[in-house]
């Protein structure tokens, strides 16, 4: 909010929630009705209130669009204009940045049967479409520039204006977040280019779905962080650069407040001198670039099919939380189905977040492959490829680590001249797990696969004096084989579930079985994919993951399930690698000293997180 709140600064609907669209359902119901029920030939019947959902549905979609083309593009472009990062705080405040998208609606379907001859429009009309655009160059163009200055003044800036700068690094749906109260003047005067043709017969449905497609591009390209015009426009149409601003241009607006105050047209900043001087710097700036210089590089990919909504370049709302399956997304059946079919064929990473540690520079990079994928035989080496070729690229790009989540020596095996560290993080990720363990247990349940995780936990626990308990006569075989004779003592074969601390595993851990455990009993897990909970008297903990500190910057997404501000151990362990100098790889059956690995995460300020109690 702003800092003073004034009147009407929030939206009537917000007790709503994600709800809130249910306002519109009356109208929707009523101009369908209406349409249905008219006795006119179908020709005939009146298009304008029909048409208004589809057109509020178009403006949902293509400010989606820019978002993810936005997200994408600054997570690895070098054109970025403002080399900072955003946090949950502005992704929060501008979560519903679709209310704008309502409040048109509670609009246009009343105005429809009050304005006179705004029923019944043509699809088109070339003079309406003109005379809106001359309106807006004109009478709406100067009157925003005088209303965005009196916006600037204390009084109001304070009370409402102030809500919008909160963002000094801005994203395409900055530019319709606003409070209630500023969005209705913004109504008025953006609908006098819509208002005039209706009222002079020359209206049409096209005229008015143009002219908002309009507004809402020039908002949405204005306040992307890169730069995406090219030099060339302004160097064959000179005169484009009075009628038409750059993303550069409205940023320094965001960081300077007092300059740049024009709409879409920079010749009213010229016209009262409020052009910002820097303005022609930054924007050849930022069009030449920066060094994209990247240290570590984090190699992840798509789970479940719909978890490609929680990624951070779709769906902002959904990336910033922990991620959960979502009834209302069968929507978008045709998308999530299409990326899937569209994995099959691609055969590139991608970058989708960007980090700052320090002087420290990440990238996460997504594999296009789902979970099922890595099961598929025929998969393998398809896979085995994306990942090699990812390495190389990050070699190529000067990064210092690569992340994996799985063992990497055959790409060491293949490469074995490589400068870059490969580290799959299982050591950070055994001490995650050791240290999670509550003071004082001097026996544990295993319910898990045998990995390379798993036999370096059972194996600390043992030289520890703490017993191991397994289910399965094969798991104690196995144990044995890879632990030395002086620890078998504590591997023991449990007939009965009475351990207080069970180390487990989604898919190998039944809901039957955790209704066997004591009441209290704490679930530890040991690989990357939660236990679906059964018990509401036991305690669950994330998978292993620790906080990452304040000087991490730009997170402003989680990490699949877990919590915000929470990185998987995996993830964290090429950011400690990488902040040590170490030299060494991490992959294969090799493993880094834990209690090294652990003292080093703690040192640089991550830590494990609060575990909270199901009852």
């Amino acid at each position: 909010m702003a800092s003073k709140p004034g009147p009407l600064s929030e939206w009537p609907w917000k007790g709503l929630g994600n709800y809130k669209y249910i306002v519109l359902a009356p109208w929707v119901a009523h101009s369908v009705y209406s349409y249905v029920t008219s006795k006119d030939e179908i020709w005939e019947r009146d298009l304008t209130s029909l048409l208004v959902f589809p057109y509020l549905l178009w403006r949902w979609i293509h400010g989606q669009i820019w978002i993810t083309l936005a997200r994408f593009q600054t997570a690895r472009s070098k054109h970025r204009i403002l080399d900072k990062g955003i946090e949950f705080e502005q992704v929060d405040r501008e979560r519903n940045w679709d209310d704008l998208i309502i409040l048109n609606g509670l609009i246009f379907y009343p105005m429809i049967n009050i304005l006179p001859g705004a029923s019944n429009l043509p699809i088109w009309r070339t003079d309406g479409v003109v005379i809106s655009f001359l309106i807006h160059a004109g009478p709406t163009e100067f009157l925003y520039y005088w209303l965005h200055k009196a916006l600037h003044h204390h009084y109001l800036y304070s009370r409402y204006h102030s809500h919008h700068h909160s963002s000094i690094v801005t994203e395409p749906i900055t530019s319709v977040v606003h409070p209630f109260a500023e969005h209705i003047m913004y109504f008025i005067l953006f609908g006098i280019p819509m208002a005039v043709p209706v009222l002079t017969g020359t209206g049409s449905i096209a005229a008015m779905l143009l002219y908002i497609t309009y507004v809402d591009f020039m908002n949405n390209l204005g306040h992307c962080n890169f730069e995406l015009v090219p030099k060339w426009v302004f160097d064959v149409f000179p005169v484009l650069k009075y009628i038409m601003y750059t993303p550069s241009f409205h940023s320094l607006h965001h960081t300077q407040f007092r300059t740049n105050l024009s709409l879409f047209m920079p010749l009213y900043d010229y016209m009262y001198g409020t052009m910002d001087v820097s303005s022609d710097k930054l924007y050849e700036t930022s069009l030449k670039g920066r060094e994209n210089k990247v240290d570590v590089v984090h190699l992840t990919h798509p789970t479940t099919l719909e978890s490609i909504y929680h990624l951070r370049p779709a769906i902002a709302s959904l990336a910033s939380s922990p991620y959960a399956p979502k009834w209302y997304l069968w929507v978008f059946w045709p998308i999530t189905y299409g990326c899937m079919l569209l994995s099959w064929i691609w055969d590139t990473t991608f970058t989708v977040e960007r980090h700052l540690f320090d002087d420290l520079k990440m990238q996460t990079w997504a594999i296009p492959r789902y979970s099922f994928q890595y099961f598929l035989p025929w998969q393998k080496d398809k896979i085995n490829s994306l990942i090699e070729k990812a390495i190389v690229t990050a070699e190529e790009a000067g990064a210092k680590g690569e992340e994996l989540n799985g063992n990497g020596e055959l790409y060491l095996q293949r490469n074995p001249k490589l400068n870059i560290r490969i580290v799959d993080g299982s050591s950070l990720a055994v001490a995650v797990i050791l240290n999670s363990i509550p003071q004082g247990t001097k026996e544990v349940l295993l319910r898990a696969n045998l990995s390379k995780v798993v036999y370096a936990v059972a194996e600390k626990l043992c030289q520890k004096g703490v017993k191991v308990a397994v289910v399965s006569s094969n798991d104690l075989k196995n144990l044995k084989l890879r632990l030395s004779t002086e620890l078998w003592s504590n591997l023991i074969f449990a007939s009965t579930c009475t351990q207080k601390v069970w180390l487990v595993e989604a898919g190998v851990l039944t809901e039957d079985e955790q209704k066997q455990a004591p009441e209290g009993t704490h679930f530890i897990p040991v690989s990357q994919f939660p236990v679906k909970r059964a018990r509401k008297d036991c305690v669950y903990y994330t998978t292993p993951a620790l906080v990452i500190p304040k000087a991490l910057e730009n997170v402003h997404a989680c990490e699949n399930w877990l919590p915000r501000r929470v990185m998987s151990a995996w993830h964290v362990a090429g950011v400690v690698h990488a902040l040590e100098g170490w030299d060494s790889h991490e992959c294969g059956d090799k493993l880094l000293d834990v209690e090294k690995v652990w003292s080093a995460a703690v040192r640089h300020g991550f830590r494990l997180p609060i575990v909270v109690h199901s009852s």
